[in-house]
């Protein structure tokens, strides 16, 4: 009878543990079939990329290239009509990091200073104004197309990528203003106050204070204004065109284009190359993003 005891908690811990591994096992394998349901369109994107199009009208879809080949790709950087003269899309690749560049540093700056102001040198008001400011995240695009319309051609920005610059620094201003106000929020208000004493004024505090310890935010920022600013084509379409349009409408023109024959590994090659810089800042930035986000999660 005390041998059954004796043995009964080790019992018990080996069924815990076959339970604990039985319960890891299931989990991991829903995210792998997750994973790979998500993953399943950009591995037929890669691989139509790289087969002919004989091989492609004669082929499965998921199957591997049997004769793999660059010729799309190389057709898709330089030689895909996308515009009278089709030159491809890499003259593209320079409209929209002329535009995202300054948009993004000039939209995060921007946000960085009001959520500054909004938390560490509150004012009256400053709660009406950051509701105010809050409007801007849930107006729709289509809402303001018009009007900016107006202010663009009043300002001789209209078809200019400058017109795009301000147009994604007005409208991503409410998000980054949200990002770090919520992160400020969490910073003590002691280290503000030692500014004060010292002599320090408002920028000057700002840009030896809280700048310096923004950096989770700001990579926050920067993905968040990158991608969206990058990926967007509503406003490129709508306020630029020609050799002016980044490269999301140029995209657009290679699909819309094709006459004949669609060759569907072109514009596979295209859609990859116009996908590969976000792509690339999540896969290298992705975990910094979620620390900045938790960052500015608790307060104190």
């Amino acid at each position: 009878m005390s041998a059954d005891m004796a043995l009964s908690p080790r019992r018990s811990s080996s069924r815990g543990n076959i339970g604990r591994t039985l319960g890891r096992i299931f989990i991991y394998g829903i995210l792998i079939l997750f994973a790979l349901y998500y993953l399943m369109p950009l591995f037929v994107m890669i691989v139509t990329s790289l087969k002919s199009m004989a091989e492609i009208r004669g082929g499965n879809l998921i199957a591997l290239p049997q004769s793999p080949t660059f010729e799309p790709w190389r057709v898709a950087w330089m030689e895909a009509c996308v515009g009278v003269e089709c030159p491809g899309i890499r003259g593209f690749y320079a409209n929209t990091f002329f535009m995202v560049v300054p948009a993004v540093a000039i939209s995060t700056i921007l946000g960085a200073i009001n959520g500054f102001a909004l938390t560490k040198f509150a004012f009256r008001g400053h709660r009406l104004i950051f509701g105010l400011i809050m409007f801007g995240c849930f107006t729709p695009y289509q809402a303001i197309l018009i009007p900016m319309a107006t202010v663009l051609g009043k300002l001789g920005l209209s078809g200019h990528l400058w017109g795009l610059v301000l147009i994604h620094v007005v409208y991503g201003l409410p998000f980054t203003t949200l990002y770090f106000r919520n992160y400020y929020v969490s910073i003590p208000q002691d280290l503000v106050k030692a500014a004060r004493v010292d002599g320090a004024g408002f920028f000057r505090t700002f840009w030896y204070i809280m700048l310096p310890i923004s950096g989770p935010i700001a990579i926050v920022s920067v993905i968040w204004q990158f991608t969206n600013i990058w990926n967007d084509f509503l406003f490129g379409a709508s306020f630029t065109y020609g050799a002016n349009a980044p490269i999301m409408v140029a995209l657009n023109n290679i699909v819309n284009t094709s006459t004949g024959e669609r060759p569907y590994n072109v514009q596979m090659a295209a859609a990859i190359l116009a996908a590969l810089p976000t792509l690339v800042v999540y896969i290298l930035a992705g975990r910094y993003f979620v620390r900045g986000l938790v960052a500015g999660s608790v307060k104190g």
